[in-house]
This record gives C-alpha cells, sequence and structure tokens, in this order.
C-alpha cells in the first residue's frame, strides 16, 4: 500500500466560512517514533477529538506526522485544543500543529524531469566530489558484515547506528557533551585512505573525522532534502555508498532554509530551487565541501526505479552508507550566512 501524501495548503485550497482551510488532516510536529511516541499512540490522543482514519511519516525525521481525521471539523477542534501546548498522553511534549491537504499523485513527480549525471564534473557544484570503486568488493562485504553484527536503531522508514557521537533527529545536531567513544576499527581503513582523497585544500582538522552514521534504505525509501546543520559538522562530508545504488538530488534555494527542511520551503511557496542530481553507484565515495556543503541540499528520491541516461536502474533490497563528519565546537564562520543557523542566531 502507497502511503498518502500530504503537504500544507496554498491560497487555492478550500476554505471554510471561518477562513481556516477545510482540511480534515493535521502536520504535526515534535511527536513519533523517534522521541518514543508511536503512532498507535497518537492516534489514542488524537481520537479523542473525532474518528482518526490514520497517522503516517510527515518525513524521514521520526519527529513529525500527519494525522488524517474523517471530517474537518474533527481536525480544527484537535489542533485549537493541542496546538503549541504540552501533551501529557505524550510525555509532556509540546506539539505543533498545521493543517495538510492531501497531494493529488500527478503533483508528486516533480523529481522525474531532474537530468542525472554519472560524474560530479557535470553537475559544476563547487566542492562535490565523487570518486567510484573507493572500497573493493570483498571491502564491501566486511563493512556490511561488521555492523550487521551491532544493534540497529529504527527510524520511521530505515534503520541506523551512531558511532563517535549520535545524532539527534529532533533538533538535527549533537550533543558534544555525550561522547560515544572511538569511532569502531572497521572504518579505520576508510580514514586512512580519505586522507589521499584528491582536491582536499580544507584545514587538516577538518579531516579527523569523529562522528559516523551508518543509514540502511530499504528498496524505495529515500532522504528527505535537507542541509547538515552548520553548527553541528565542519566542512568536509564524506559518504561512502554500500550494497546498492541511489541517486541524489542536489537543491540550491534563493531563501534560507536551516530553519526547516527544503520540503517544506517548498510547501511555503519557495519553489524557486536550481535542481542536479547524480548518480552514486555502490562502493562509490561522496565528498561534500564548500558550496556543496554548505549551501546546497541533498535528497534521495523515494523511489524503487530510477532512470539514468535512460537506462531503467532498479534498486537493490538494500542500500547502506557510512557518513563520516568532524563534530564543530565553534560557531561557523562560512560563506553562506544565509543557510548557516550559527549565523542566522547571532
Amino acid at each position: 500500500m502507497v502511503q498518502p501524501r500530504f503537504v500544507r495548503p496554498t491560497k487555492s485550497s478550500p476554505s471554510s466560512n471561518s477562513g481556516e482551510p477545510n482540511s480534515s488532516n493535521l502536520y504535526v510536529a515534535n511527536c513519533g517514533p523517534a522521541v518514543g511516541l508511536s503512532h498507535d499512540a497518537i492516534a489514542a490522543v488524537f481520537a479523542a477529538f473525532g474518528k482518526v482514519n490514520g497517522v503516517y511519516a510527515a518525513d524521514e525525521s521520526g519527529v513529525r506526522v500527519i494525522v488524517s481525521f474523517a471530517d474537518p471539523c474533527s481536525a480544527k477542534s484537535a489542533l485549537e485544543a493541542l496546538n503549541d501546548r504540552p501533551c501529557p498522553d505524550l510525555k509532556g511534549r509540546s506539539l505543533h500543529i498545521q493543517y495538510s491537504v492531501l497531494q493529488l499523485p500527478s503533483e508528486t513527480q516533480v523529481n522525474d524531469c531532474v537530468p542525472v549525471s554519472l560524474v560530479d564534473s557535470e553537475l559544476n557544484i563547487p566542492g562535490l566530489f565523487l570518486l567510484p570503486d573507493f572500497v573493493s568488493v570483498e571491502e564491501e562485504q566486511q563493512l556490511l558484515a561488521a555492523v550487521d553484527a551491532r544493534p540497529w536503531i529504527g527510524l520511521a522508514k530505515r534503520r541506523v547506528q551512531h558511532y563517535g557521537y549520535e545524532f539527534c533527529y529532533g533538533t538535527r545536531n549533537v550533543d558534544t557533551k555525550k561522547r560515544l567513544g572511538e569511532l569502531p576499527s572497521f572504518v579505520s581503513p576508510i580514514l586512512e585512505r580519505i586522507s589521499l582523497f584528491p582536491n582536499l585544500d580544507n584545514d587538516p582538522s577538518c579531516l579527523n573525522l569523529d562522528q559516523l552514521t551508518v543509514n540502511e534504505y530499504p528498496s524505495g525509501v529515500g532522504l528527505s532534502p535537507h542541509i547538515d546543520t552548520h553548527s553541528a559538522f565542519e566542512d568536509c562530508i564524506f559518504s561512502l555508498s554500500l550494497a546498492g545504488p541511489c541517486i541524489m538530488e542536489f537543491r540550491r534555494y534563493s531563501v534560507s532554509t536551516w530553519k526547516a527542511s527544503s520540503a517544506d520551503a517548498e510547501k511555503s511557496g519557495d519553489s524557486s530551487c536550481i535542481k542536479k542530481a547524480l548518480y552514486l553507484p555502490p562502493r562509490s565515495m561522496l565528498l561534500l565541501s564548500g558550496e556543496a556543503r554548505y549551501a546546497w541540499n541533498h535528497y534521495i528520491p523515494h523511489h524503487k526505479i530510477d532512470v539514468v541516461k535512460e537506462k531503467v536502474i532498479r534498486r537493490s533490497s538494500r542500500r547502506v552508507s557510512f557518513t563520516l563528519r568532524k563534530v564543530r565546537n565553534l560557531p561557523c564562520k562560512c560563506k553562506y550566512p544565509q543557510y548557516c543557523d550559527s549565523q542566522q542566531q547571532m
């Protein structure tokens, strides 16, 4: 079953006489599986205001959901009662609620027209580099076996592991006071090879990588558009693709997107952005630095089949990525303040 897809209402959306959007669906932030609240628990709370048709993940964060009611009046009552107030039945969390409307299937194909490049130079994005065959087939199998022997953390649609520091999806940051320890020994060969990466003219301290997030994506599962929080990590971000390929899309928006995902920027009416896409084959290493790291959102479309240079490529049953970063200890002073949370908060 395909999950319904919802967006925020536009000016053209149906409205009631009171001027409120005539929607039976609510976008609810600050609750979800990533903070220990199951969809069933959320549905039970909202059912006090009327029949709930379903609770769905709003994105990949695990802390935002869509609550779909059978009628708009129930949605309106729930919003008025619960918005921006602590909810005792949901661990006292303050819920941030907006209306949402069902998106028609024809409106969800916005990414299919983006041409896909096979080499990084075709994108002409400064600071973006892709090295194919960064690890061998044998090394790939060893790395997969190493992570599969360790416990996974389940999110809404994918599984993760954190090393060095835990990444908090609710704040999109790390707690530097809660260090998990050294990076595991199975990534040591990767770290040594990264030091020989071409095109590296960054501060050597940025390459003292101390945070690893391992993601496992089942077939058809992607990643919401985002820029890694500037205040969380230093310049260089490395991502190793294992077990399967994917398409990664890059988007540069004309306005700041640091407070919310770029999907939120589109929903609020700022759809003006440049879109480019790159094919990431298994065993390849992607480097995001400079402009590519600080100013471009990266995004993995939620597809089971990708079209690359008129060739249909079916995604494998799983794709595993190793994302290696250096945790930042001082405010970011990059050249892209409009996308920078450190400089926006000054």
